[in-house]
């Protein structure tokens, strides 16, 4: 028996612009049946899950991509924890939260952690799939009796649990409150750690100024701050890593870890792997299909939970959820890169501003090689990243002009009403539907399917996949990535890394990538560039180094070391004085051979 899922997004339904073909080629629709009609109040598809057959001939007719019908177990029927209306995301099971341990949610975006959040933090209750008659907290008790999960709904019925949340979206804090860090980190500080937290996280020279004049990483590290410092029962912490450089991650991660060495519970939605397998005790994974359902797994220590994740394969469940695994090359060789082929030359060079100055030693960039460039913040390296494309101009130091270079920005603006497909048509200078490029950038990348929405309707993830697109788009030689990973899930993240590797090699084109994603750099790279210096003074980048010497380097200034894990060969973060710790710092050897 199967338990039926029919969900319509409705943003992408337009039946104005269609056939209305999910209606005309419905085989239960021509016996006579109404399975799916047009809702004339919403004047949207409506499915009737309860008489749909799932043949799914509805999924492939529909012009706009709008429906997914998916057959799942009937067992996890029963399971159903909420759902949000008709035709729309429902989630199966909730992750326990664990006294005294960081518990690391795992999954795709758009597969239900912040409804998980939402309500394990008491802001939703839970409707049991009943959205049209919700239940009572008796049924709900009911529900979950016999179950860890039963006295934290007992305190949330009561009112008696005290949950403190950093939200994903910190540009929201800096809009909701006006005034300085200061002051809004003391108005929350219940347990009176403001000053330490100030310190811990590197917020020294943010803290007097307003909301409104830091940067993303700063909010960042301030909502992290804002949300420690309440006193309460269980926190949640969603994407704390955005915008934050390597070093402020570590400070990130510490702190939060702090909070579980107190008895406090813990939970972190991060997309980062490296952070997350530094910061958790445990994790969970979510799966499902995105804005259709999301499935909470068992709990998992955490080096099994991320294996299992990069698996697509949940062995105690025999389910699985990903078609193919996640592999991480061994090898990190640069000697194969011609030296005639170089693509770009550039000398030693320099920029001055009033209060900040970098410096660049001579490098070169070859054909089908990824150059990354790691490096705390407010170092240069975006100034860089600039000058090489022809935005900015340097000081000292000549630049052959000759050099077409595409530029991806490090912030996306997202104000434009145009569509996807439009910016994707400007970017190709052709139409993109049925060219050449559709096929080996935009359906490798899945973003075919957000061709009619509009630029100012599509998420972070989103926006940050179509600006990825438009960038290669372009018919140049060297193509310039600032943070593509930013807002992108972690099968995202790496799909990306690894369609721009395979997009340089096979087209014998060249890129540029500057990214604080450990995991994402150390799978890209052919070579590295190093930046050092005092962040928002001085700045200084290395010429390329070979991969293994410039993440040694770059480790050793961290003071964590990286191994490989046996099974899927990812890198991963010792745990700090561990035996493997010490031992490889003994050695100098801060990175993997």
């Amino acid at each position: 028996m199967t338990h039926r899922v029919a969900v319509l997004d409705k943003e992408l339904c337009q039946p104005k612009k269609c056939g209305l073909e999910c209606i005309k080629y419905c085989p239960v629709n021509k016996s006579g049946a109404d399975c799916i009609i047009l809702n004339e109040q919403i004047k949207k598809a409506q499915i009737d899950e309860d008489i749909c057959n799932g043949c799914g001939i509805c999924v492939k007719v529909c012009p706009f991509d709008a429906i997914t019908i998916v057959n799942l177990a009937t067992e996890l029927g029963a399971e159903k924890i909420h759902q949000y209306g008709l035709n729309s995301f429902r989630l199966y099971r909730l992750p326990t939260p664990k006294k005294g341990e960081v518990v690391g949610l795992l999954g795709r975006n758009g597969i239900g952690k912040s409804t998980v959040i939402n309500i394990l933090s008491g802001n939703i209750k839970p409707n049991l799939g009943k959205y049209d008659n919700p239940p009572d907290w008796d049924e709900i008790l009911k529900f979950y009796s016999g179950t860890e999960l039963k006295s934290h709904f007992e305190q949330i019925k009561d009112n008696q649990i005290k949950t403190s949340i950093k939200p994903q979206q910190v540009s929201q804090v800096a809009q909701a409150f006006d005034g300085t860090g200061k002051e809004l980190l003391e108005k929350f500080d219940e347990r009176g750690v403001s000053n330490q937290l100030i310190k811990e996280l590197g917020l020294e020279n943010s803290v007097d100024r307003g909301l409104k004049e830091l940067s993303g990483g700063e909010l960042q590290r301030l909502a992290v701050a804002v949300a420690v410092s309440k006193d309460a029962d269980f926190y949640f912490f969603d994407e704390p890593s955005s915008y934050n450089d390597v070093f402020q991650r570590i400070k990130v991660a510490r702190t939060i870890q702090n909070l579980s060495k107190i008895g406090k519970t813990v939970m972190v939605v991060e997309h980062d792997l490296t952070f997350l397998d530094f910061l958790s005790d445990y994790i969970e994974v979510l799966y499902g299909e995105a804005i259709a359902y999301g499935i909470v797994s068992s709990v998992m220590s955490t080096k099994v939970g991320i294996n299992v994740f990069l698996d697509g394969y949940l062995p105690s469940e025999n389910v699985r959820f990903r078609d193919k695994k996640f592999t991480f090359d061994a090898s990190a060789s640069t000697d194969e890169f011609q030296e005639e082929n170089e693509v770009i030359t550039y000398p030693a060079l320099e920029k001055k501003y009033p209060s900040f100055s970098v410096t660049i030693e001579a490098g070169r960039v070859r054909k089908g090689e990824v150059v990354g460039i790691m490096g705390a913040n407010a170092l240069g390296k975006t100034t860089m990243m600039k000058m090489i494309a022809g935005v900015e101009k340097p000081d000292s130091g000549n630049i052959d002009k000759k050099v077409k270079i595409a530029y991806k920005p490090q912030y996306l603006q997202n104000e434009a009403e145009v569509e996807v497909v439009s910016v994707l048509d400007e970017a190709n200078e052709n139409p993109i539907e049925g060219s050449q490029e559709e096929e080996q950038i935009v359906q490798p990348l899945k973003i075919k399917k957000l061709y009619n929405k509009s630029i100012k309707n599509l998420s972070g993830g989103e926006l940050q996949k179509v600006a990825i697109v438009s960038c290669l788009l372009q018919k140049v030689d060297l193509y310039a990535l600032d943070e593509p990973s930013a807002f992108l899930d972690v099968e995202d993240r790496i799909a990306v890394a690894k369609f721009l590797q395979k997009f340089v090699r096979s087209y014998g084109k060249s890129a540029i990538v500057i990214d604080h994603d450990l995991q994402l750099m150390d799978l890209i790279s052919d070579t590295m560039i190093m930046f050092e210096g005092i962040s928002g003074i001085e700045g200084h980048a290395t010429s390329p180094l070979s991969k293994s010497d410039a993440m040694n380097r770059f480790l050793r200034s961290l003071d964590i070391t990286f191994r490989r894990d046996e099974k899927s060969l990812r890198p991963r973060i010792n745990k700090l004085d561990s035996r493997l710790d010490k031992q490889q710092k003994e050695t100098g050897n801060f990175y993997y051979k």
